[in-house]
C-alpha cells in the first residue's frame, strides 16, 4: 500500500506522486493563476458585461477539465446538466432530488474507481472536481429552496443571508459550477457571493453587510488583493517544499508495515505516527492555499477590512495553517480545516437534521470522500470522540483558566492531546483500506497511551473534518 495515502483527500490528489494528472494539474492551477488576474483587470466588471465574464469563466473551467480528465471529464459534464434540469423542472422538493442525484452519481462514480482500480493511484481521478460540483449542486439546491420555498421566519439568519430567490439561468448555473476558479480543488462557495463578484457587486456588499465606513470610493479603486495573493504565494511555495521533502521522508504507509509495527519500540512507533501525519498536510496547504490565490487574484475573496484597516480576503479560505498547528482542542482544529467544506456540511445537514446531527454529518461526509473502508473507520470513531472531547473540555478547562502557570500547563497538555488523537484517529482516513488500519489500530490500542488521551481530549477524525467544521461554522 506505498501509495494508498495519494487518495488521502482528492482534493488535492493531484499533488500526489509524479503522474501526467499531477503536471497537467499544476499547469492549469499555474494557467489559472494568470488567467485570474486577466480575469480582474481586463474583464472587470466596470467594463465588462457579466453574461461575458460568465462565458470567459465556464468555458475556460472546461477546457481545464477535459485538458486533465480527458473523456472522463464527460461524468462532471452529466452530472451538472443532469441537475440543471432538476432545478428548472423540480418545485419544493428540488433539493432533495439535488441532493440526491448529485451524491448518488457520485457514490457511483468513487465506488466504481475503487472496483476497478482499487487502491492504485488513478492517472486519470475525475473524483475531485466531482466532490467539489456536488457540494455546488446540493448548496444551490438547499438556497433555491430556501429562498422559493420557504417563508423567510423559518430561516436562520445565515440561511436568509444567503437565500436564492429566482432560479439561475444555464449561463449562471454552468459558470457557478464550472468556473475556471474553482473547478480542479475548489472551493466551494455561495451562489450569491460567486454572483455579487461576477456582477461587480462582491466587494461593496461586503462592507455594507460589515457596516464597514471605510469607502470604495474614497479613492475610485476597490481593495486590491495583489498582497494577499503574493502572501498566499510564498505560502504555497513554502508548503510545496515541505511536501516535496518532509512528505517523502514519512511515508504513511511505513505506519502499517509489518516488519515496522512488529520490530520498532511502540514509542518510537508512536513518534513515527505523529511526525508522519504532521507530514502529510504540507500537501493540503498548498493545494488549498494556491487556490485561494487564485480566486483572490480574480477579485474573489474579500471579507472586509481588519482591525489595522488592511483589507482582508480569507472570504473562502479553506483553512488556517496557524490555527491547525497550534490547535489545543478538536474544535479548533476542525474551525480551521477544510473549512468551507465544513460550511457545506452545515448548510445541508447539521442545521436541518432533525435528530442526530452530528452522527448525521459525519456519515455524510464519510459518504461524499468516497467508499474506502478507512473513511468509514475514522468516521465512526470519530463520533464518540467529538462527544467525549465536549464533556472532557466542559468539565475540567474551568479548573485550569484562573492562573497563567496553569493555562500555559494546560495549553501545552492539550495541544499534545489533540494531536495524538489526531495522529490515533487520522490514520485509517490515509490508508484507506482495512487490513493496515487493522494492523496499526491493534498496536495502538494495546498500549497506546495515545488512544487514551486522544479520546479523553480532542480531535478525533482528523483530515475530515466533517461535523466540527459543521457545529463550529
Amino acid at each position: 500500500h506505498t501509495h494508498t495515502h495519494t487518495h488521502t483527500h482528492t482534493l488535492s490528489e493531484p499533488l500526489s506522486s509524479s503522474s501526467p494528472l499531477q503536471v497537467n494539474f499544476l499547469a492549469c492551477q499555474l494557467f489559472a493563476l494568470a488567467a485570474a488576474f486577466w480575469f480582474r483587470l481586463y474583464l472587470s466588471p466596470r467594463r465588462t458585461n457579466p453574461a461575458i465574464r460568465h462565458a470567459v469563466a465556464t468555458l475556460l473551467g472546461v477546457a481545464f477539465v477535459v485538458f486533465c480528465f480527458g473523456w472522463y471529464s464527460v461524468h462532471i459534464f452529466i452530472l451538472v446538466f443532469s441537475s440543471y434540469l432538476i432545478m428548472i423542472q423540480a418545485t419544493t422538493n428540488l433539493h432533495r432530488y439535488s441532493m440526491i442525484m448529485a451524491m448518488g452519481y457520485l457514490t457511483i462514480c468513487q465506488a466504481s474507481r475503487a472496483i476497478i482500480f482499487s487502491y492504485g493511484i488513478l492517472s486519470t481521478d475525475f473524483s475531485g472536481p466531482l466532490m467539489i460540483i456536488t457540494q455546488k449542486i446540493t448548496t444551490l439546491g438547499f438556497q433555491v429552496h430556501d429562498g422559493m420555498y420557504r417563508k423567510s421566519e423559518e430561516l436562520t439568519a445565515e440561511q436568509r443571508r444567503v437565500a436564492v430567490h429566482s432560479k439561475p439561468s444555464l449561463i449562471e448555473y454552468l459558470s457557478y459550477q464550472l468556473s475556471f476558479l474553482t473547478i480542479l480543488v475548489g472551493p466551494c462557495s455561495n451562489y450569491k457571493d460567486y454572483m455579487e463578484f461576477i456582477e461587480g457587486h462582491h466587494v461593496r456588499r461586503r462592507l455594507a453587510q460589515a457596516n464597514c465606513k471605510k469607502s470604495v470610493e474614497d479613492n475610485g479603486l476597490e481593495p486590491s488583493p495583489k498582497r494577499a495573493v503574493v502572501h498566499k504565494l510564498f505560502v504555497s511555495i513554502v508548503c510545496l517544499v515541505l511536501f516535496l521533502t518532509l512528505t517523502k521522508t514519512f511515508p504513511i504507509a511505513y505506519n502499517t508495515d509489518v516488519h515496522f509495527v512488529s520490530e520498532a519500540p511502540f514509542l518510537y512507533r508512536l513518534i513515527y505516527a505523529f511526525f508522519s501525519v504532521q507530514a502529510a498536510r504540507p500537501k493540503f496547504y498548498f493545494a488549498w492555499t494556491f487556490a485561494d490565490a487564485i480566486n483572490n487574484a480574480a477579485g474573489y475573496g474579500f471579507s472586509g477590512f481588519d482591525e489595522n484597516g488592511k483589507a482582508s480576503w480569507d472570504l473562502i479560505s479553506n483553512l488556517n495553517i496557524l490555527g491547525i498547528e497550534t490547535a489545543t482542542s478538536f474544535k479548533t482544529f476542525i474551525d480551521n480545516w477544510n473549512i468551507q467544506t465544513g460550511v457545506w456540511l452545515k448548510c445541508v445537514c447539521y442545521d436541518r437534521a432533525p435528530c442526530y446531527r452530528t452522527a448525521l454529518t459525519f456519515i455524510l461526509s464519510a459518504l461524499w470522500h468516497g467508499v474506502y473502508p478507512g473513511y468509514y473507520f475514522t468516521f465512526i470513531t470519530g463520533i464518540p470522540i467529538t462527544m467525549a472531547a465536549r464533556i472532557v473540555r466542559r468539565n475540567f478547562r474551568p479548573y485550569f483558566v484562573s492562573s497563567p502557570v496553569l493555562k500555559f500547563g494546560y495549553d501545552v497538555t492539550t495541544w499534545a492531546a489533540t494531536q495524538l488523537s489526531i495522529t490515533y484517529t487520522v490514520m485509517p482516513f490515509l490508508v484507506l483500506a482495512v487490513e493496515p488500519t487493522v494492523r496499526f489500530y491493534r498496536w495502538g490500542q494495546t498500549a497506546d497511551p495515545s488512544a487514551a488521551v486522544g479520546r479523553a481530549k480532542p480531535r478525533p477524525r482528523q483530515e475530515h473534518h466533517s461535523n466540527n467544521n459543521v457545529k463550529a461554522k
